[in-house]
């Protein structure tokens, strides 16, 4: 399948810097790069535009990150209280999101955190303390602790203690139970995200074989057509060529029956 060129407008993680002309498939370029400003396509003007603008791009980008690592040290070693009903074994009866940490994270570091910066590779479904990453730049990344407890008091002890509050010995290893099959099923999405992604090239292959299997079969049976409309015309006329010399000898018999008749 087609693949696409970009040209980076900032760093993305396992891609590339700011500049690199990489090259990617043309989904994640059309849905997600170019929508996001995060690339531009890699034509000859847009790689003129680019090296044109490459020293204001910089030095804009340094600017952006020098105030994301300021950021970073006040959210470095963040505790997030976060507040949910749960049973009395840590199960939660209400989900935490993304938009739920950036809101803690900004109530208590009185900057604007929003809930992109937020990394979220997991659901949440026991109390507890958890990293959280959050991405401030392109280039600066700082873990938070998000502390979700039943109420204001759990917290403060979780926070203290560094250890859930569940009501049985086995929480250390029911969380360490739910990581792994987090992990494991995170690992699953990825592989049938691959495998449909796989799939769907493998159709889309099929289909443009399929195409050109089509217009193969109808170039060749356009070419028998003509090939058979060809020999009926010369068949035609063969056939016309010797009706002629028939009819001429048709008319010298005729001619001399007719003589024969006057002499009697």
């Amino acid at each position: 399948m087609a693949q696409t060129q970009v040209i980076l407008l900032e760093r993305i993680e396992k891609l590339g810097k700011m500049g690199d002309t990489v090259t990617v498939k043309p989904g994640y370029a059309r849905n997600y790069l170019l929508p996001e400003k995060k690339a531009l396509r890699a034509t000859k003007d847009n790689v003129a535009y680019f090296e044109g603008q490459r020293k204001n791009l910089e030095a804009e980008n340094d600017k952006l990150k020098k105030e994301a690592e300021k950021l970073a040290k006040k959210l470095e070693g963040l505790k997030i209280p976060l507040i949910r009903q749960a049973s009395e074994a840590g199960q939660l009866f209400g989900s935490v999101t993304s938009r739920d940490i950036a809101t803690g994270a900004a109530e208590l570091s009185k900057e604007t955190i929003t809930r992109e910066m937020v990394y979220l590779n997991r659901n949440f479904k026991l109390i507890g303390l958890f990293p959280v990453d959050v991405v401030l730049h392109p280039e600066v990344k700082v873990e938070v602790t998000i502390n979700i407890a039943r109420t204001e008091e759990e917290a403060e002890t979780q926070a203290r203690t560094g250890k859930a509050l569940i009501a049985d010995g086995g929480a250390d290893e029911r969380a360490t139970k739910q990581q792994d099959a987090e992990k494991e099923a995170a690992l699953e999405g990825v592989l049938e995200e691959g495998a449909l992604e796989a799939e769907k090239e493998k159709q889309a292959d099929a289909e443009e074989a399929a195409k050109v299997k089509e217009q193969a079969d109808k170039e060749k049976a356009e070419a028998k057509a003509a090939e058979a409309a060809a020999k009926a015309a010369a068949a035609e006329e063969a056939g016309e060529s010797a009706e002629e010399p028939a009819e001429e000898e048709a008319d010298k018999d005729a001619e001399a029956k007719d003589a024969d008749s006057d002499k009697e």
